[in-house]
This record gives C-alpha cells, sequence and structure tokens, in this order.
C-alpha cells in the first residue's frame, strides 16, 4: 500500500421518510482494499427505526457485499455511478414494499 491517502468522493446522509435515512460514503483510494479489486472503498446504508436494513460495502478482507433483510450476499461492482443506481432502486423498491 502506498503512504497516499485517499479521496473522499461522497458523504451524504438524505431522509428518505419520517424515520428514516440512507448514508452515502464513497472514497478513491490508492490501492484496492483487500477482497475488491477495484480503487474505491463504499459505504451505503438504508436505516430504518434505528436498524440498518440495507447496506452495499466493501469492508476489508470481505469484499464487495450487500446486506438486506439480515442476509449478505456477493455484489458485483462494476462503478459508482452504477453502485449509486442499484443502492437506489433497492431503497426505492423498500420504500415500496413499506
Amino acid at each position: 500500500m502506498t503512504n497516499m491517502k485517499g479521496v473522499l468522493l461522497l458523504d451524504e446522509r438524505h431522509v428518505v421518510g419520517p424515520d428514516a435515512f440512507v448514508e452515502l460514503v464513497v472514497w478513491r483510494v490508492p490501492d484496492p482494499v483487500r477482497g475488491s479489486r477495484h480503487v474505491f472503498k463504499y459505504r451505503l446504508a438504508l436505516v430504518a427505526g434505528g436498524e440498518c436494513v440495507i447496506r452495499i460495502d466493501n469492508e476489508s478482507g470481505k469484499g464487495d457485499h450487500r446486506h438486506s433483510g439480515g442476509t449478505e450476499s456477493p455484489y458485483e461492482f462494476s462503478s459508482p455511478d452504477r453502485l449509486l443506481e442499484d443502492f437506489w432502486r433497492e431503497v426505492d423498491e423498500w420504500r415500496k414494499s413499506g
């Protein structure tokens, strides 16, 4: 790993319901996070009623994956734009089902 620090690309929080919000954090890092093949470190989460109901992230060692309804599954990362599209689509589906 190089000594160069990462660059914060996105750090936002949006209210999406009376007791729900999303948090979006994306960094460009000098080297891939362990388990990932790209130079982005990210955490996108939907929190409702004090619980994280959807999260897509690439925690070091686990690589790209998503959490939904207590289930963890792989996530196929292709680009930051696609990541945001996929996440917002899941948030929209959750909002329609609630």
